[in-house]
């Protein structure tokens, strides 16, 4: 075996060796402190691009259940005020059936009229008043959109609320000028607000369809964000036990790098007792 002194090769293999030790327990302390085992670039190209892609789909999916909710809330409130313009209607039967009996004073038949009159105005203003968000809710379609932020996975579903008007739901503007001068015209107006009880009940039963399709949509993008979110997680988040035992191997690895480091470095010293 020969003897140098110009190139301590040992003392640069543990050199290497420590800095390559170095370099894996600042990342373990980074993957420990940020909970992630990618955070750059360097770390994992192809799982970062992974990673980043199922973020963006998690995202897409918590908006568009958010748009789902939205479109739900619309919904509802045309259904809650279809509810009041049933009690209404129901009230206007009741005016109708009396006024439609014979025996009544030109005063009471004036004052049922005039009570009919106002049902039908209520009615009116439901229609044109009923918001959701600064939105007009009747006689407007509002477009959800939804979708997982590919190109595939996007679809708008359309939540139509038809106007809300007395003569939208057939009772005619005769019926409403009337005011029940008769018992024809009460038993008239009688037959038309029982179309229109019907109508109603008919409005509410679409809505209620397109709520449990919205409903539908929300449950299915919640699951699709539970699972993506587990994969995001299978691939960026870090493994704290096994990242903890890393530490420890990486620990004692830099120690035991150093006192050979050292070692390789006294080695060289004991060259100079051959020449005293």
């Amino acid at each position: 075996m020969s003897i140098q002194v110009l190139n301590n090769i040992s003392s640069l293999v543990a050199e290497n060796a420590v800095s390559n030790t170095q370099a894996s327990l600042q990342t373990t302390l980074q993957q420990l402190s940020t909970g992630l085992k990618i955070n750059s670039g360097a770390d994992d190209p192809a799982g970062l691009s992974i990673a980043n892609g199922l973020g963006a789909n998690i995202a897409a999916l918590n908006q568009s259940s958010q748009n789902a909710s939205n479109g739900i809330g619309l919904l509802q409130t045309a259904d809650g005020a279809l509810s009041q313009v049933t009690t209404i209607l129901n009230q206007a039967v009741t005016i109708a059936t009396e006024a439609s009996n014979g025996g009544l004073t030109a005063s009471q038949t004036t004052a049922l009229g005039t009570e009919f009159t106002s049902i039908l105005d209520e009615i009116t203003n439901i229609g044109a008043q009923t918001n959701f968000n600064g939105t007009a809710v009747f006689g407007a379609t509002a477009n959800v959109f939804t979708g997982d932020g590919t190109a595939t996975g996007d679809a708008t579903t359309p939540t139509v609320v038809a106007a809300l008007t007395p003569v939208g739901l057939g009772i005619t503007a005769a019926d409403a000028t009337a005011d029940l001068a008769t018992p024809t015209d009460a038993t008239t107006a009688l037959e038309d607000i029982n179309k229109a009880i019907a109508a109603v009940a008919a409005q509410r039963g679409t809505i209620g369809a397109s709520i449990n399709q919205l409903t539908a949509d929300t449950n299915v993008e919640t699951t699709e964000v539970q699972n993506l979110t587990s994969a995001q997680n299978n691939v960026q988040n870090a493994d704290i036990a096994s990242t903890t035992s890393n530490l420890t191997q990486y620990n004692v690895l830099e120690q035991t790098g150093f006192a050979a480091l050292s070692q390789s470095n006294q080695a060289e010293q004991n060259v100079l007792k051959l020449i005293q």
